[in-house]
């Protein structure tokens, strides 16, 4: 593999090269600002695309370019950019590295050759590239580390690496170690030796790194890290393990060649650092990439396509809603080549481009492992894997379940159905955003990972779609239900002239298991109701219990018609239906009306090392533990049930995650309805009574 040399070796994108017949792809991912947006402005510069590097503070970067990224100084999008790097084709895809934009993290990594997990040299902060760690391992996509941000003095990269190992499930392997100003280990660094090659190279400002004489204070180090190295390497290669094995030194090429094996099957961790901000080891990196990183066909394996016969495969990731070309889909051609007049399915491709963050360049045609944007198509979505003859069978994660939910309305009379439209284009664009119309409370809710996540989605809605719309907190559904059976008389006499209105109707109710519903029934018996009324009167007795005494929906009880009387001329179907909700409501007065709350079950997932705490926050929310086990496949993991009122868990995902580094979650679902007594009920219904809340 040739090693670092003093000159970029890099090709300006923006002039004629010879492409190879298939393209790379490398997704940047990590925590929140571990600087990969940084990083993707140093690979641009190194590799010619871009004469003039970017600011992520002065928001001239070509990733952020979002009025919502660039208003909160973070990324919420990915970003992609297409470049060459020695006559290779390479797209580079930017991932937003907050939680709350997760999702478009994993479209991407799905689909790249290599993903790059950038992270910070401080130990304390590796957990929260444990999320990202796992999905890749999960899914078995290859990836390495690199190391950011260190060109500040007190770096302990030996640290980093203990650290980062404990919540990788893959052998970490350290492809360089780090030569600095002195002795002392707290010093800056100043260049690195390649362990494989064990070459030196010494960091110039603004420069490719220049070739050094190995330093003798490095030697050591070098001789111990290439070590480990070939340790890692060979619990996978027996060949190697016996030369080893032999004290023989194994030749350059075979360690190359076991290197870029198992990085493909994702066997192993490479881990290399640097700085971006200072264009520290990024032709280092560029040049691991390009000699180790695998192709397209070992990812179209891993989606589930085996391209045997060339024939065209794209798999769709990314979709989004521009103002003038509709439905726009990110796909990453896994197979064959792609062509204008194509067509994936019932859609025809026209206007195919290339993607350089928010600009989009015609292409004519595009090979395999190339990232194309696919403007008005109709039928394709993100996860879809599309052939000539449609919709094949695919590898896709299910999206991210909600963590949290605000209510949404409008301010404009008349702007419903657009805010509908526009939400349903937002939930398209990011698979972790839903809506729901809830029934109990007829709350329109959108849901999504956190409060920044639907923050950023209202700020779409506004500046995109131009809707004004109010937050608001989510109601819960309450229902009441009876403690004790009861029976009431109904009766509705009206007379304006003419024929008059009469019904009469006398119930008993009962109180229900919890979760039966309801059930009506009838013992008329000798023509007390004509029968013409019986379904009458079951349709006032169900409009009765809409509200309860209490204000909420009644549940779990048995309504029984039992007696009544009528009127030949007066009765009719409106009279019955009155007296039905007379009847009802002044029984379930008397049937001690009780207050429920819907109870949800959750899993929580956290570290082990934050269990005691999660248990504490879940205990001052009115959860009740049912147990706890390690998580299943996830190594230093727990997994908690839990019990807990739906009312209390509105900002749970918030603290959750300050109390394990931003790393927690949950899953949750509908359990059943319980009673609710004392001061809170209390509240509960008080508040419920004003004139405010809308039933």
């Amino acid at each position: 593999m040739p090693s670092s040399t003093t000159s970029a070796n890099t090709t300006n994108a923006n002039a004629p090269t010879a492409r190879t017949t298939t393209a790379r792809c490398a997704a940047l991912v990590g925590p929140y600002s571990s600087g990969k947006t940084s990083l993707l402005e140093s690979l641009l510069t190194a590799t010619g695309r871009v004469h003039r590097k970017g600011s992520v503070g002065d928001g001239t970067t070509i990733g952020d370019a979002s009025p919502e990224a660039r208003e909160r100084h973070m990324s919420t999008e990915l970003t992609v950019a297409q470049t060459t790097y020695l006559d290779e084709e390479w797209h580079f895809i930017d991932c937003p590295g907050s939680v709350d934009f997760a999702q478009d993290a994993r479209e991407a990594a799905m689909i790249c050759d290599v993903a790059i997990v950038v992270v910070e040299p401080d130990p304390t902060r590796v957990m929260t590239a444990a999320p990202i760690l796992k999905f890749l391992d999960r899914n078995r996509i290859p990836h390495l580390i690199f190391i950011n941000k260190t060109d500040h003095g007190g770096i302990r990269l030996q640290n980093s690496l203990d650290a980062l190992q404990s919540v990788s499930e893959r052998p970490l392997v350290l492809r360089e170690i780090p030569i600095r100003d002195g002795k002392d280990p707290d010093d800056p660094i100043t260049g690195f030796v390649d362990v494989v090659s064990q070459r030196a190279y010494q960091y110039l400002d603004g420069q490719p790194s220049k070739l050094i004489a190995l330093p003798a204070s490095a030697k050591n180090r070098e001789a111990k890290t290439r070590d480990g190295l070939l340790e890692a390497l060979a619990d996978y290669d027996d060949n190697l393990l016996e030369q080893i094995l032999e004290d023989q030194a194994p030749a350059t090429e075979t360690i190359y060649e076991n290197l870029e094996r198992d990085l493909a099957e994702d066997l192993i961790v490479p881990v290399f650092f640097g700085s971006a901000e200072q264009d520290h080891g990024i032709i280092r990196l560029l040049k691991a990439l390009r000699h180790e990183a695998p192709n397209a066909e070992v990812c179209a394996h891993r989606l589930g396509l085996e391209p045997q016969d060339g024939s065209n495969a794209v798999q769709i990731f990314k979709t989004v809603h521009l103002p003038h070309a509709g439905r726009f889909c990110y796909g990453r051609v896994l197979s064959g080549q792609i062509k204008n007049s194509d067509t994936l399915g019932r859609d025809k491709i026209a206007g195919m481009c290339q993607i350089f963050g928010d600009k989009h360049e015609k292409r004519d045609q595009a090979p395999t492992g190339t990232i194309i944007g696919l403007p008005r198509v109709d039928h394709l979505r993100t996860g879809s894997l599309w052939g000539p003859d449609g919709a094949l069978d695919h590898l896709w994660p299910d999206p991210l379940p909600p963590l949290y939910e605000i209510g949404l309305d409008v301010t404009k009379p008349g702007d419903d159905v657009k805010l509908t439209e526009a939400l349903r284009h937002l939930c398209e664009q990011d698979r972790s955003l839903s809506f729901i119309h809830n029934d109990g409370t007829g709350q329109l809710v959108l849901r999504g990972q956190g409060d920044i996540h639907l923050q950023a989605a209202l700020g779409q809605l506004t500046n995109r779609y131009h809707l004004e719309v109010e937050a608001k907190p989510v109601l819960t559904a309450y229902q009441e239900t009876i403690r004790k059976p009861s029976q009431a008389r109904g009766r509705y006499k009206k007379q304006t002239g003419g024929h008059g209105q009469f019904g009469d109707a006398l119930i008993e109710l009962k109180p229900l298991g919890r979760g039966a519903g309801f059930i009506f029934s009838e013992r008329i018996v000798g023509g007390a109701i004509p029968r013409q009324y019986i379904s009458a009167v079951e349709k006032g007795v169900r409009d009765g219990m809409r509200v309860g005494p209490l204000g909420f929906p009644v549940i779990d009880v048995e309504i029984e018609l039992i007696d009544g009387t009528f009127h030949a001329v007066d009765s009719s179907d409106q009279a019955f239906q009155m007296a039905a909700r007379i009847a009802v409501a002044d029984a379930l007065r008397d049937a001690q009306p009780v207050l429920l709350e819907p109870i949800e079950r959750y899993a929580v997932s956290i570290p082990s090392e934050f269990t005691s705490k999660a248990q504490r926050l879940v205990s001052t929310r009115r959860g009740q533990i049912q147990g706890f086990n390690a998580k299943d496949g996830w190594q230093g993991w727990d997994e908690i049930d839990v019990q807990m009122p739906a009312s209390e868990t509105g900002d749970m995902v918030m603290e959750l995650r300050s109390l394990t580094q931003g790393t927690g979650f949950f899953t949750r679902r509908y359990s059943h309805m319980q009673e609710l007594a004392g001061k809170h009920a209390d509240m509960i219904v008080s508040a419920n009574q004003k004139p405010q809340r809308k039933s």
